[in-house]
């Protein structure tokens, strides 16, 4: 699946909740299916800089293909790092570093974060889009 469509189907999910209590619900529902770090991975250099709880992010090329796995120590900020790994994951580098994330947006999720999750947010997407960066083959 193209980023697109994984957050056209993102959205879709979304908007089937009436209010942002479900959607936390959703949210933390999320993070319990995330990808989980290998504990050999959950170090200092893993650890997002910016995000007021402790979230581990680690990115792996294999064959032009980025994998991300992750951890939080907060269940809501683990759900939004399991939502951007599920839209980022899989994908290849360039995808990953041009990608808009409107869904964010499409569905409300900055405006109903505190502003130190937003800033969390903010920091997670630019980690992942930094080591898609440095992963991208020179052409």
């Amino acid at each position: 699946m193209t980023i697109s469509e994984i957050e056209n189907e993102i959205i879709e999910e979304f908007s089937m909740f009436d209010d942002w209590m479900e959607k936390y619900e959703h949210l933390i529902e999320l993070g319990k299916e995330l990808p989980i770090i290998a504990d050999s991975q959950k170090t200092e250099e893993n650890i997002i800089k910016g995000c007021q709880s402790r979230v581990w992010l680690h990115a792996e090329n294999e064959k032009g293909i980025i994998s991300y796995t992750a951890d939080s120590d907060a269940i809501i900020t683990k759900g939004i790092i399991a939502l951007l790994v599920r839209v980022l994951n899989n994908q290849n580098p360039k995808e990953i570093v041009d990608a808009k994330l409107e869904f964010i947006d499409e569905i409300g999720l900055k405006e109903h974060l505190s502003p130190t999750r937003s800033n969390g947010l903010i920091s997670m997407v630019k980690q992942m889009k930094i080591y898609a960066l440095l992963m991208q083959q020179p052409s």
